[in-house]
C-alpha cells in the first residue's frame, strides 16, 4: 500500500513537472495577440462594409422601375402651373394645379391611384397655409362614399410618418375610410450615401423604426417627435419622390406636393389622357409590389382604348430614363434652338456639361432658378443653385442667361425643361430635380416627356409662361443674376462638390 502511494505521488510530481515545463505567454505577447485579433476583426468589418456599399449602390433595381414607356399620340395636353409672386401689398397666388387635380378626382368612376411624396399638415409655427392635404383627404373620402367599391390607392413616402414615429392624421383618416394606403419601402432602392448606408444596413435597420418618439423633429417644429431609430433612417436620405394622380379619365404629373407647407410654392404640371394612363398604373404597381410586404392589394387595371390619334407625342419616364431623355434632348440642342429651364435644384454634373456644350453649339439657354434661400420657413445658404449658376456663366462666357425667381418664403419648385425648336418643342416635366439623387436611379421619380408641333396650343402656352416670367410682364417675377451674386460662392462650390461626391445631400 505504501508502495502504491509512493508511486502515485511520484507520478503526480512528474505531471506537475511536465505542466510547469510548458512556456507561459508573456504579457506583451498576449497584448500582441489581442491586437492581431482586433485587427483581423476590423479588416473583416471593413471588407464587409465595402461589399455592402458596392452591392447596395449597384444592385439590380426592383422590376418595373427605371421605366421608359411607349410613345403615345394625343390631340391635346393641358399645361398647368401655380405661381406665387410679390406685389406692392401682399403676395399674389395663382393656382391651377390642385384645382384641376380635385376636379379629376371628382370625375373618377372606376379607380383613383395617387402617389404623393409629401402629404401632411405640419408646418412652421406662426404661419398659415392652404390645407392641401386636408382638402385632398376630404375629396378622396367623398369619392369613397360615392363609389364604395371603387379602388382608391394612395402611395406615399415614409417621411410623412416621420420614418415610423407617427402616422399623420390625414393618412389615418384615409385608412379609416377604406382607402388603401401604401408606405413605400425605399430599402429596396439603391443607396445614395454609401458610407452611411452600409453602417445603417449592417447595424441599425434590423431594429425597425416604430415606437414613441422622444427627440425633437428636425424637419418641422409642429410635427411629432421622432425616435432615435427614425432619426437614423432619415439620415439614410432615400425617398419615393414621385407625384402622380391617375384615374380612368386622366393622368396628371406635377412637380407639386399635396402638402400644407408647400401650398404657396410655384410649380408646373401636365394633364394627359389616353393609354399612357396604363403606363402610369404599371409604374405604380411596381412600387406596390416591393412595398406591400407580401400583402395582396387589389390594383385597378386600365383598359386601353387604342385611340392613338393626334400629333403630340407623350411618354411616361421614371428614374434613370428621365436622365437619359434629359441628356439626349440637351445634346440635340444647337443653333436656332431656345432652351428654357425652370428648376428648383440644378446640380447634376452630366446635365451641367450638356448645357454648356449646347451653348457652345449655338443654342440659347435661359434659366429661371430658385435661389435656394428658404425651405419651409428655414433659411438655406444657396446650395446648389448659386455655385452652379456661377459655373455655368463662367464656362459659357456668359452666353447662358440666368434669372432668379423672386420668391418670398416659398420655393420656385418647378422642374421643367422646355426646348423650343420653332417647328417642334420638347418638354420634360415632373417630380425630378436635375440632380444625381433624382436622376440616377436613386429616388423614385416620374416625369412626362412631350414632343409637340411648334405651332400647337401647348407650345404657345409654354412660350407665354416663360416670357412672362423672364420679362416680368405684369409683376416682378424674376431678378437679375446680380441679385444673388455671392462673394463666397467659391466656398459654396466646394461644399456642393464635396456633398455631391459623398452623397451627403438633401438635393
Amino acid at each position: 500500500m505504501e508502495a502504491d502511494n509512493s508511486q502515485q505521488q511520484s507520478t503526480t510530481h512528474h505531471d506537475l513537472n511536465i505542466a510547469s515545463s510548458e512556456p507561459v505567454p508573456s504579457r506583451p505577447r498576449r497584448i500582441r495577440n489581442k491586437r492581431r485579433l482586433y485587427l483581423i476583426l476590423l479588416c473583416v468589418l471593413i471588407l464587409w462594409l465595402t461589399i455592402v456599399m458596392i452591392y447596395q449602390t449597384h444592385k439590380p433595381l426592383p422590376p418595373g422601375l427605371s421605366m421608359e414607356g411607349p410613345v403615345h399620340y394625343v390631340k391635346d395636353v393641358e399645361f398647368l402651373y401655380d405661381l406665387t409672386y410679390k406685389n406692392p401689398v401682399l403676395p399674389v397666388q395663382e393656382t391651377m394645379i390642385f384645382d384641376r387635380v380635385f376636379q379629376v378626382i371628382d370625375e373618377a368612376e372606376q379607380f383613383i391611384v395617387i402617389d404623393m411624396f409629401l402629404f401632411n399638415s405640419y408646418y412652421k409655427e406662426g404661419t398659415l397655409y392652404t390645407p392641401l392635404s386636408g382638402l385632398m383627404t376630404e375629396k378622396l373620402l367623398e369619392q369613397k362614399k360615392r363609389h364604395p367599391t371603387m379602388p382608391i390607392i394612395f402611395i406615399t413616402d415614409e417621411v410623412n410618418t416621420m420614418y415610423g414615429s407617427a402616422m399623420p392624421p390625414e393618412l389615418a383618416r384615409l385608412k379609416a375610410g377604406g382607402i388603401e394606403v401604401v408606405i413605400s419601402d425605399v430599402n429596396s432602392l439603391r443607396d445614395s450615401i454609401p458610407s452611411y448606408s452600409a453602417v445603417w444596413r449592417t447595424f441599425v435597420q434590423w431594429f425597425g423604426q416604430t415606437g414613441k418618439g422622444w427627440l425633437p423633429n428636425p424637419m418641422v417644429d409642429t410635427a411629432p417627435s421622432m425616435s432615435l431609430r427614425s432619426y437614423l433612417k432619415l439620415i439614410n436620405v432615400k425617398a419615393n419622390h414621385r407625384k402622380i394622380i391617375a384615374t380612368e379619365r386622366a393622368l396628371i404629373v406635377p412637380s407639386a406636393n399635396a402638402h400644407d407647407a408647400s401650398a404657396y410654392n410655384s410649380n408646373s404640371a401636365f394633364l394627359v389622357r389616353g393609354d399612357i394612363i396604363g403606363d402610369a398604373l404599371a409604374s405604380e404597381q411596381a412600387v406596390i409590389t416591393f412595398s406591400s410586404g407580401g400583402k395582396e392589394i387589389p390594383f385597378p387595371q386600365y383598359k386601353p382604348n387604342g385611340l392613338e390619334v393626334g400629333d403630340i407625342e407623350v411618354q411616361l419616364l421614371t428614374e434613370g430614363k428621365i436622365y437619359k431623355h434629359v441628356i439626349q434632348s440637351l445634346s440635340e440642342a444647337g443653333a436656332g434652338d431656345q432652351v428654357w429651364m425652370g428648376m428648383f435644384y440644378l446640380a447634376d454634373r452630366q446635365v451641367i456639361k450638356a448645357m454648356i456644350e449646347a451653348s457652345k453649339r449655338g443654342a440659347e439657354l435661359r434659366l429661371i432658378l430658385d435661389s435656394n434661400q428658404n425651405a419651409f420657413g428655414r433659411d438655406k445658404i444657396g446650395v446648389p443653385n448659386r455655385p452652379v449658376a456661377q459655373e455655368l456663366l463662367n464656362a459659357s462666357d456668359n452666353r447662358i442667361q440666368i434669372r432668379w425667381y423672386n420668391g418670398t418664403n416659398e420655393q420656385y419648385h418647378t422642374k421643367l425643361l422646355f426646348i423650343d425648336k420653332t417647328n417642334r418643342i420638347v418638354v420634360n416635366n415632373g417630380s425630378a430635380n436635375f440632380t444625381e439623387r433624382n436622376l440616377d436611379d436613386l429616388n423614385l421619380e416620374t416625369n412626362l416627356g412631350i414632343n409637340a408641333p411648334g405651332d400647337s396650343k401647348l407650345a404657345l402656352q409654354l412660350r407665354q409662361y416663360f416670357n412672362r416670367l423672364w420679362n416680368n410682364e405684369g409683376a416682378l417675377y424674376t431678378l437679375d443674376y446680380e441679385a444673388f451674386k455671392d462673394k463666397t460662392v467659391w466656398i459654396k462650390e466646394w461644399m456642393y462638390r464635396l456633398q455631391e461626391w459623398l452623397g451627403v445631400t438633401t438635393f
